[in-house]
């Protein structure tokens, strides 16, 4: 594990924490997005605090990604602790399931308008740290690109209300991560997943580490996607100079071009193309 302390909380998310505060007044009950291939992780602890007393669902969102027998321990473990919790890919997962869910959850709040007399339109707050996938969620939702996604933290800036139907308003919220990173374990998973910009890390560290996690983790899939010699050790810089000998990524005079293995081995793992993973083990 390198010494170098992860830390990254940039200006614009201390604003988008004021704006969460002042838009939560004016919602019925939260969806909150987690990525299943690191659901901990990739949990914000002052967003549960911020949301406290208000209906909640917890969506393992990128499910296609993890591996299917640790998102149903994670998801045993988070309904344990009384959590409304499921499954979702936001690609291609259906929203029959997600709708139905929150139909339960606006029931408290149906209920209460209904006893005055009024048929309201409900409101949900979707919230999680950056890159879980909250903009291509409220997108399939919809059933149309209606708010822009992209897969790297920091493309949705400001609040944003989608319709979903008659009676039903989504808010389209930043990601937002913990101002402080005391679990520096948590933060390179985090980094790993790309929930944090790889511009402040040094991506070869990044994605050495990686290559050492998932060698630890699934290591046949490691082997086979990057042809790592037999002889390949099993400290982070021996794995990606495998992984250059493997695929040919080299320059002239036959050194290894570790650079472009790093930004590939980082790409192909948050794309799946290593296998479903999950990181973060329950």
């Amino acid at each position: 594990m390198p010494n170098d302390r992860i830390n990254w909380y940039p200006g614009h998310m201390a604003k988008s924490r004021r704006l969460l505060q002042d838009q939560l007044r004016a919602v019925d009950a939260v969806i909150e997005l987690c990525d299943a291939r690191a659901p901990l992780a990739t949990r914000n602890p002052d967003l549960g605090r911020l949301t406290k007393g208000k209906s909640r669902i917890l969506v393992l969102n990128k499910a296609d990604l993890a591996d299917d027998s640790q998102t149903a321990r994670w998801l045993e473990r988070f309904r344990r602790e009384g959590l409304t919790a499921l499954r979702f890919n936001s690609n291609g997962g259906k929203v029959k399931d997600i709708l139905g869910h929150i139909e339960a959850a606006s029931k408290p709040a149906l209920e209460r308008y209904a006893a005055r007399g009024v048929r309201k339109t409900i409101r949900f707050m979707v919230i999680g740290i950056p890159n879980v996938g909250k903009s291509t969620f409220i997108n399939r939702l919809h059933g149309s690109a209606i708010v822009k996604a992209g897969d790297r933290p920091g493309v949705t800036r400001a609040n944003q209300w989608v319709k979903i139907g008659p009676f039903l308003e989504i808010l389209d919220t930043p990601g937002m991560l913990p101002p402080r990173m005391d679990d520096q374990t948590g933060a390179r998973l985090l980094a790993y997943l790309g929930s944090i910009r790889d511009e402040i890390m040094d991506t070869e560290d990044l994605a050495g580490g990686l290559m050492a996690l998932l060698n630890e983790i699934k290591p046949e899939a490691l082997k086979a996607r990057y042809k790592l010699p037999e002889d390949c050790g099993a400290a982070p810089h021996e794995l990606l100079e495998g992984a250059c000998k493997g695929r040919g990524w080299l320059l002239s005079g036959g050194r290894y071009d570790t650079d472009r293995a790093a930004a590939l081995v980082l790409d192909e793992f948050r794309a799946g193309k290593i296998g479903r993973i999950t990181i973060e083990r329950t």
